[in-house]
């Protein structure tokens, strides 16, 4: 059976809001036009791409990432396995971004070429992460210090691929000042022909601390943010970190070209609808039919192999703060490594959760 996602679907071509932060994009015989007002992190070992069907479910406006995938595991790794998208995203209706992490400007244009068939709309060069091993390969984060190599790199990949090459950054690393030193690194980058940054509105401190302690220890700043969209017109500056309600995103939201939600998309995914809704206007889907789409995915994977555990583990916060919610996390975190019945569990547990909260509004 072919699985077609149609839970709350609006084909972006066709919907009314504002367009102004959209572009259409040409590759692989079509057009995708990509809207990054709400935009979902690249996560390692959770955006996989069981989790962006996920996530498409709920909020099928938002611009999904790939985890970081290194320019050399594209190259000489199973391409299948790290860039394959799920069947029913392969046919190119809702963009996604494809996340590169390297540092050497031959090698990342030859894994954007390698990555062509795959059907992503964009590329984006990570230089954000600030893990040990990620700066042993001499990427991420400390790219920030070296904004004429980043310059070639984004140059090389745009040579090797009609797509666009983007940038997701700190405002700083360790001393650098956030003001001088990020204006000359997105003067470098912008010099090369980047449109888009998604920033990360914290510094990276490189040297003692650790990537968990760099999401919160460093202080978020909005307002340098802020003022980098308000000094570079001619960029989307797209806001990220901290931003873990839908109220807060929303009031954080003014003055930026759109938002990126990481942990907060993953843990409590319902905000992924609430945002989407005030932006487009479309109302968000209901839980059960969210998780009805899931399940109907799962019959299909798991017959081709998938384990049923590794679609449900990105779904256990789909019934935050309703009643079953314990139950859900349950059944899809444990009861799923035991059953071999396709995405039955999902529609049991889901309507399970249905009743429950039916009994509560009655």
């Amino acid at each position: 059976m072919e699985f077609r996602v149609e839970v709350g679907y609006t084909d972006p071509m066709t919907t009314k809001h504002d367009t102004s932060q959209r572009e259409k994009v040409r590759h692989g015989g079509g057009n995708q036009l990509i809207d990054r007002r709400l935009c979902v992190a690249p996560m390692m070992d959770w955006t996989d791409r069981h989790c962006r069907l996920f996530h498409r479910l709920i909020a099928p406006s938002a611009l999904r990432f790939t985890e970081m995938v290194t320019a050399e595991a594209v190259i000489h790794g199973d391409r299948d396995r790290l860039l394959a998208l799920a069947g029913p995203d392969q046919n190119g209706a809702i963009p996604t971004a494809l996340q590169l992490g390297g540092s050497d400007p031959a090698r990342l244009a030859q894994a954007v070429m390698a990555a062509a068939p795959y059907g992503y709309a964009e590329i984006n060069l990570n230089v954000g992460c600030p893990s040990d091993r990620v700066q042993s390969g001499r990427f991420g984060a400390c790219l920030m210090a070296e904004p004429a190599l980043v310059a070639e790199c984004v140059t090389a990949m745009q040579g090797a691929i009609d797509l666009p090459v983007t940038i997701k950054c700190r405002i700083g690393i360790d001393d650098m000042d956030p003001e001088a030193g990020l204006d000359d690194f997105v003067s470098h980058i912008a010099g090369a022909g980047v449109g888009v940054v998604y920033l990360h509105a914290r510094k990276a401190w490189l040297k003692g601390l650790s990537p968990k302690e760099n999401r919160d220890i460093p202080p978020l700043d909005y307002d340098r943010a802020r003022r980098l969209a308000a000094g570079w017109p001619q960029l989307q500056v797209i806001l990220n970190g901290g931003l873990d309600t839908a109220h807060a995103t929303l009031e954080a939201a003014d003055g930026f070209a759109g938002v990126m939600l990481g942990r907060a998309a993953y843990r409590t995914p319902m905000i992924l609808a609430d945002v989407a809704e005030a932006f487009t206007g479309t109302a968000a889907p209901s839980r059960v039919d969210i998780a009805n789409g899931m399940a109907d995915y799962a019959d299909d994977v798991t017959r081709q192999g998938v384990p049923l555990h590794s679609v449900t583990r990105h779904m256990l916060g789909l019934f935050h703060g309703q009643r079953g919610a314990r139950l859900w996390r349950r059944q899809l975190g444990e009861e799923a490594r035991h059953r071999d019945d396709g995405g039955m569990l999902i529609r049991e547990a889901a309507a399970a959760c249905e009743s429950m909260n039916n009994v509560l509004a009655a």
